[in-house]
């Protein structure tokens, strides 16, 4: 059973919050596993004036960029060393398996390792010079970064922020979200550590656990913050960015999805079946990249939702810590409710429910946040059902006759973020691919993800783009310099 923290960390220093408390349920049992105190907006406040003065300081601002880099790659081996710890933790706290959290965990350290490399060859420029002078473009940190993440993948999503806000020469204020903060506590204490280690300002990182109403709202609105990266709902999204955009710094925001995923007549059945399944059901449909909206080429609609349907009965629903369990249970009870009202207004809407659509029977269910892998049809695309990210396992399949008609239906949202398509025409594929309103498309594979590509969303799927190698920049200011060469005054005044 792993330790779980209490304590938040707050200006460097780890000790109780002094806002609401905060109560972490394993949504497996609904068991307390601890209670913690969130911050205030006061703690906020010293957090941020703390971070101002870590990254102001010379042993942080002076850092050359190969001996940040160094610490960056502390950070990914002390991730990896606890990758067991830091999975228990996130499958105790998310509900998730811990197949997958540990895959989560060994991305973060990736995250960390990949941003080092990235810092260690990133280069400045020297720009073509248009008179007497010479031109150079630099690169200098922001200062400090408002980093509020939600509550499917944790850890990740941490790593995605703090490793290049740190590479960048920053500050950060981490405020997870109040359901599932303890992963990112350990997370950071490991940080804690490494900058300890190095005999750096351990005020350079706070994680603020505590609600949206209050804590984040105090850390997007500090005057000292001088950046938000923000991942969550597209309601909350648009109100932080007008937040920043009265105080006009810059934000990224990774938001909602209603992702197409597409299997053209061609398709290679075994192929698409497997990848359609992975793409809604894994992380029990808590992705904002999940593939909840099927479309299949009418010729094969029959038989491939027929065939789906029966691979979903046979998906396996249990606790993340079961070694057989394909289907955790919901993040929380709440939010399990509100999948299920989905699938009341489905009902409602005239959806015909192929499979699941309640949470299993049995005792082992019965104190747990689960719901059955469902399989909708029989609504069109313009129902709620299949414009709302519903962000549970839910799919809703749907007919389409020819690309033009699939363009038209997939594109038909005001969500952009992701798409898959299976297919063995290459053409077809690079074709549809252009053309589907998507800032990922996948082709014969889905949610997988490198931390040297970019991922950006489209439309209310978020603005600004994370990962890659211009992930660092995002976090830093551009600087212009000019060097005179003449010998000779300005020659205005002669």
């Amino acid at each position: 059973m792993p330790h779980f923290p209490t304590d938040i960390l707050i200006a460097g220093q780890w000790r109780r919050g002094a806002g609401e408390p905060l109560d972490t349920v394993d949504p497996a049992t609904g068991r307390v596993l601890a209670t913690l105190h969130s911050a205030s907006a006061e703690e906020v406040a010293e957090a941020a004036e703390a971070a101002a003065a870590a990254a102001a300081d010379p042993a942080w601002r002076d850092l050359l960029p190969h001996l940040r880099a160094r610490l960056l790659h502390r950070i990914a081996d002390l991730t990896e060393e606890a990758a067991d710890e830091l999975s228990a933790l996130q499958t105790a706290d998310t509900g998730k398996t811990l197949a997958e959290t540990r895959a989560l965990a060994l991305s973060a350290a990736g995250t960390f390792r990949y941003m080092a490399a990235v810092l260690e060859t990133a280069e400045e420029s020297l720009t073509p010079a248009r008179g007497p002078y010479l031109t150079m473009s630099v690169y200098e940190p922001i200062g400090v970064v408002g980093a509020i993440n939600p509550w499917n993948s944790p850890i990740a999503s941490d790593a995605q922020k703090i490793a290049p806000a740190l590479a960048a020469g920053n500050a950060v204020l981490l405020k997870p979200a109040a359901w599932t903060p303890l992963v990112s506590l350990a997370l950071g204490r490991l940080i804690t550590r490494a900058l300890e280690e190095f005999r750096l300002p351990t005020a350079l990182l706070s994680v603020l656990p505590g609600s949206g109403r209050i804590v984040g709202d105090a850390v997007v609105r500090h005057p000292l913050v001088a950046r938000i990266g923000f991942t969550g709902g597209t309601g909350t999204g648009r109100s932080i960015a007008e937040a920043a955009a009265g105080k006009l710094i810059p934000a990224s925001l990774e938001l909602g999805g209603k992702s197409p995923t597409i299997v053209r007549a061609d398709a290679d059945v075994e192929q698409a079946l497997a990848g359609v399944l992975f793409g809604i059901f894994s992380s029990s449909g808590q992705s904002c990249i999940a593939g909840s909206r099927l479309f299949v080429a009418r010729e094969l609609y029959d038989s491939f939702v027929g065939e789906l349907v029966e691979r979903v009965r046979k998906l396996r629903v249990g606790p993340g810590t079961d070694p057989a369990t394909q289907v955790g249970p919901l993040v929380h009870h709440r939010h399990r409710d509100a999948v299920a009202a989905y699938v009341d207004l489905a009902r409602a809407e005239g959806a015909r429910v192929l499979c699941g659509g309640s949470a299993p029977q049995g005792e082992q269910y019965r104190e747990g946040a689960y719901y059955l892998p469902t399989v909708l049809d029989g609504l069109p695309n313009t129902s709620r059902t299949c414009q709302e990210e519903i962000f549970g396992p839910v799919l809703v399949a749907l007919p389409y006759d020819d690309e033009d008609d699939l363009v038209r239906q997939a594109n038909d949202s005001v969500y952009g973020l992701a798409c898959g398509i299976w297919t063995r025409d290459a053409r077809s594929a690079w074709r549809l691919a252009r053309r589907i309103d998507a800032g990922t498309v996948w082709i014969n594979t889905y949610k997988q993800f490198s931390a040297s590509t970019p991922f950006s969303g489209w439309k209310d799927s978020g603005l600004g783009t994370e990962k890659g190698r211009d992930a660092i920049r995002a976090y830093q200011r551009q600087k212009s310099l000019y060097w005179g060469t003449s010998d000779s005054p300005l020659p205005w005044a002669n």
